[in-house]
């Protein structure tokens, strides 16, 4: 079994977006954590509060689910 998380979000570019991929598929970029629970809405993949702090679904790299705007 893969242990690594499904979602991916990576460090904050200069222009304080996040690119997103679920299941190693790019799907968006994200410009705030509601877009990130957009795009995992959108992939049927749970959207609780607590979701964002879950390491089995979401590996944040370069920062965490607070951390925008190009500085992580």
């Amino acid at each position: 079994m893969d242990s690594r998380a499904p979602v991916v979000v990576l460090p904050p570019s200069p222009d304080g977006g996040r690119q997103v991929t679920i299941h190693g598929e790019d799907v968006g970029i994200a410009y705030s954590l509601f877009d990130v629970l957009d795009l995992l809405h959108g992939a049927d993949l749970p959207t609780e509060d607590r979701a964002i702090d879950d390491p089995e679904l979401i590996e944040w790299r370069g920062g965490g689910p607070y951390d925008w705007n190009g500085t992580p």
